[in-house]
């Protein structure tokens, strides 16, 4: 296997950068600042990165088959004019949880969007607790909600066959299984497959490659975790040069590249003197192993 390279290519710096994914026609990479509140993408030909700002927290942007992109914003889902940066809202969630917000989102094979909420900070690093729920924006812009009690709706993703839906509620220090319905979108049988060690601080973001193992960023662990959820082993830690990384999603030629985001968010001054490049993006190379392309949203 090829040696390992991880190189920062973005260096603009994100307050809490999320949910990546390749957009194979224009070569960029598409990408979230929650808390900067907009949506960015970095053209990997000129090396340049376009923003859009949006008015609330955005959790997740996802491609969208008829043209730009559907978002999880605020308790909003919403669809987004990339060249006009118009943004229209769709559908409405947690109306009665006024401190909520979105969180991570990604789209199934079928081309549902599906997003998770979770308690805004009631002050730094303390959230309510079990105020989220996830959701999925169906294609006929109706929402089905699948259950609540969520402390941090985040990483999610399928496995190669469709048959398993992966998820991640942060505090909860686990990823988790449930058995997947494609035709109907339904979940059932949870169940955890992989338990994280302390060191590894907190479970984000993830994406699965085509081995059907699980890349997992750990938020605080500056890490990212290549896990076999059938024997819910560790077979992999590839360690970053910053602690507060967040998501990660394959893409470059081919997809034989993984992208990491980061965050900068609630870093003082000597710890940002040590990571410059916190809230930056990363590249990571040599893997041996490819992801898939993103799935767009059918609605």
């Amino acid at each position: 296997m090829a040696s390992i390279k991880i190189d920062c290519v973005v260096k603009d710096s994100c307050k809490i950068g999320e949910c990546p994914f390749w957009e194979v026609k224009e070569s960029s990479l598409v990408y979230v600042d929650v808390t900067g509140q907009k949506v960015c993408k970095w053209n990997t030909v000129t090396n340049k990165v376009k923003t859009v700002c949006v008015d609330a927290p955005i959790g997740s942007v996802v491609p969208r088959r008829s043209g730009g992109y559907a978002l999880a914003l605020g308790t909003r889902f919403a669809f987004l004019d990339w060249d006009k940066e118009c943004v229209t809202d769709i559908a409405h969630v947690d109306k009665d949880k006024g401190n909520n917000r979105f969180n991570d989102g990604k789209v199934d094979p079928a081309g549902r969007f599906f997003a998770g909420t979770m308690g805004m900070e009631i002050r730094p690093a303390e959230l309510e607790l079990k105020q989220g729920s996830l959701y999925t924006l169906q294609a006929d812009h109706s929402v089905v909600k699948h259950f609540d009690q969520v402390d941090i709706s985040n990483g999610l993703d399928w496995s190669p066959d469709h048959k398993v839906f992966y998820y991640i509620d942060s505090l909860s220090f686990t990823v988790d299984a449930f058995d997947y319905d494609l035709q109907s979108g339904k979940l059932s049988n949870r169940r955890a497959v992989y338990k994280l060690e302390a060191e590894e601080a907190i479970p984000d973001g993830q994406c699965i490659d085509e081995e059907g193992k699980l890349w997992v960023a750990c938020y605080n662990g500056g890490r990212v975790l290549r896990i076999d959820p059938e024997t819910g082993k560790r077979i992999q830690t590839v360690k970053l040069p910053v602690d507060k990384t967040t998501s990660c999603c394959f893409g470059g030629r081919d997809y034989f590249e993984l992208y990491v985001t980061s965050a900068s968010d609630a870093m003082d001054e000597e710890w940002l003197k040590r990571q410059p490049q916190a809230g930056g993006i990363f590249k990571i190379t040599g893997l041996g192993v490819k992801g898939f392309a993103p799935h767009s949203f059918a609605g």
